[in-house]
């Protein structure tokens, strides 16, 4: 667990340094994002690869809206040894009143230790209407998840969600794809 930790902060750390100079090279944001609807519980059903994320086979992320306007983040993987790992932090406005680049930190030695250091790029680039469906990113688009309220969705969803992602200039044949419900269940047999 310690270890999943540190990389995560680490990882985090590397992905807020690394940028692009210049704003137009930036990916565009999704801008005002409803951080109350946004609220709750979401499904990795893809990534670009993070180290930490390397033994997780399904992911999933609860963010709770706190008075302060901060999120709390509670994010989860199931391995395929069966094993859960967990981080906890906190995701803040990187400027105030706008919602849609968020830093994010997780409570950890590391972080106990250097506060402010370890924290990463969240950046909402795409919410559905409905705030079913979501891909997040850095702006380095080293990093990226598309997430969604489901651990599944039909294909057209899913092919809405690449053709976004690769308008943003994101590398989706990278992606690695939450391992399904039914192969977790062959694995553990």
């Amino acid at each position: 667990m310690m270890r999943f930790v540190l990389f995560l902060c680490a990882s985090l750390f590397l992905a807020g340094c690394a940028s692009h100079s210049g704003d137009d090279l930036q990916p565009k944001t999704a801008s005002n994002v409803n951080l109350h609807r946004y609220q709750g519980t979401w499904y990795e059903l893809a990534r670009l690869p993070m180290y930490f994320q390397r033994n997780c086979a399904q992911s999933e992320a609860r963010y709770t809206l706190m008075p302060d306007g901060d999120m709390s983040v509670f994010n989860r993987c199931l391995t395929n040894q069966w094993k859960w790992e967990e981080a906890r932090g906190t995701a803040t406005p990187q400027v105030p009143g706008k919602t849609d680049k968020l830093w994010v930190e997780f409570n950890n030695w590391f972080t106990a230790l250097l506060p402010g250091v370890a924290k990463g790029d969240y950046w909402v680039l795409y919410v559905s209407d409905d705030y079913k469906t979501a891909i997040v990113g850095s702006p380095s688009r080293r990093y990226m998840w598309i997430l969604s309220r489901t651990p599944t969705v039909n294909a057209d969803t899913r092919e809405d969600l690449l053709s976004r992602a690769r308008q943003q200039g994101y590398d989706t044949t990278r992606l690695i794809w939450r391992t399904p419900d039914k192969q977790m269940a062959k694995s553990s047999q």
